[in-house]
């Protein structure tokens, strides 16, 4: 992407994040893994540069320049880290998001600023085990007693569970009203009650942690509602258009890192008395892996400026995920081809890349879902 097309203040974040994940995040990316743990002293870091704060407004202790600023971050720091930038993006979309959109002055002042500094990690549990893309249909409760929440049920998938001090609890507090029965809480995890059972051991993205959770008699304050009661799945769906920027941009980053790996690897190379990049099968591999990293920029950045002008935009964020997503395995893939047998080793990050890329394909939505949004859009499209 030429910077004409960017603003002075977006350069300048893209490139921060950029310098970072070079320096700071991709020497580090293959310990993390094997430890199954993003160090501490990197989100401490990442708070301080302001990259956990994206989506707040300053006013609240943010960073917020517009999604198209959060992107490019996103992206950067995604390029150096596919785990952590899973971490970055779902602590911005879906741990301070809700909040920001639907919080009171008290749990604003209370949450917001511990959160985009990155002294609050949050966590946003939604998915059951028997419920993935149906958010209407929970089986968690939540029963109102002398002023106080009691929370009863299970999750599943919840990215930052293990890290977080702040999760946000969707749960059903009006059975008999269906999809107007659920309602959204913040639950801090150190409550009684609330219980991480496991860490998931996944494909990709092994430094992230991602939680199965247990909510047994958990007691919250009644103020800790967030929004209205009878809210929750508006609440739940209110931010996928953030969200599913934030994975097209990670989906991005990791292909982009997968290309340039494999890029150096073909100058290097040599075969048949010169560099794989020379000979026509390569060259064109890596021409159709760049163009579809430039097509994906495009359409994540178009749906990121749509979102910062207040837009509709889900259409196009489905459209920018789904796209986005299934680029970064077919690139992440070609990456491992153009490198051989070595691509299929642990000493290339390429076999990393190929791993992490897969996820996003699933989370914040699977590609069929995209593809039911997107096509949900059409029956109203303008011919």
């Amino acid at each position: 992407m030429h910077d004409i097309e960017l603003s002075e203040e977006q350069r300048m974040i893209r490139d921060m994040a950029r310098d970072f994940a070079h320096r700071e995040v991709a020497p580090h990316a293959q310990t993390w893994e094997k430890a199954g743990w993003i160090d501490d002293g990197m989100v401490a870091q990442m708070g301080e540069l302001g990259l956990l704060g994206m989506v707040v407004p300053e006013e609240w202790g943010g960073s917020y320049i517009d999604y198209v600023a959060y992107a490019l971050a996103v992206e950067e720091i995604s390029a150096g880290d596919g785990a952590l930038g899973a971490l970055m993006s779902i602590h911005n979309s879906v741990g301070c998001g809700p909040i920001l959109r639907y919080g009171s002055q008290q749990q604003k002042e209370t949450w917001l600023h511990s959160l985009a500094a990155g002294k609050t990690i949050g966590c946003f549990c939604l998915t059951e085990p028997h419920a993935g893309s149906e958010a209407h249909n929970l089986r968690t409760r939540a029963e109102l007693r002398d002023g106080q929440w009691i929370l009863n049920g299970a999750k599943q998938f919840v990215s930052n569970g293990k890290r977080a001090q702040l999760a946000i609890v969707f749960a059903v507090t009006d059975p008999e009203l269906g999809k107007k029965g659920l309602s959204a809480f913040l639950v801090p995890t150190a409550t009684s009650g609330f219980v991480v059972d496991r860490s998931e051991h996944k494909m990709g993205i092994k430094a992230s942690d991602t939680c199965a959770v247990t909510l047994n008699n958990c007691m919250i304050p009644q103020a800790n509602l967030l929004g209205q009661r009878g809210k929750g799945l508006a609440i739940a769906l209110s931010n996928l258009e953030g969200g599913r920027i934030g994975i097209a941009a990670q989906a991005l980053g990791i292909a982009r890192a997968a290309f340039q790996a494999a890029l150096g690897y073909a100058r290097e190379r040599i075969q048949f008395a010169k560099p794989i990049i020379e000979h026509q099968s390569i060259s064109n591999l890596l021409a159709d892996m760049h163009t579809r990293l430039n097509a994906t920029r495009l359409l994540v950045l178009h749906a990121a400026r749509l979102k910062s002008a207040g837009l509709p935009c889900l259409s196009e964020a489905s459209q920018a995920k789904l796209f986005a997503s299934e680029m970064a395995e077919r690139v992440c893939s070609k990456a491992m081809q153009i490198h051989g047998g070595y691509g299929y080793l642990e000493d290339y990050p390429v076999e990393r890349y190929y791993r992490d890329a897969r996820i996003t394909q699933i989370y914040e939505g699977s590609s069929e879902i995209q593809r039911l949004l997107i096509a949900r859009e059409l029956a109203h499209y303008a011919l």
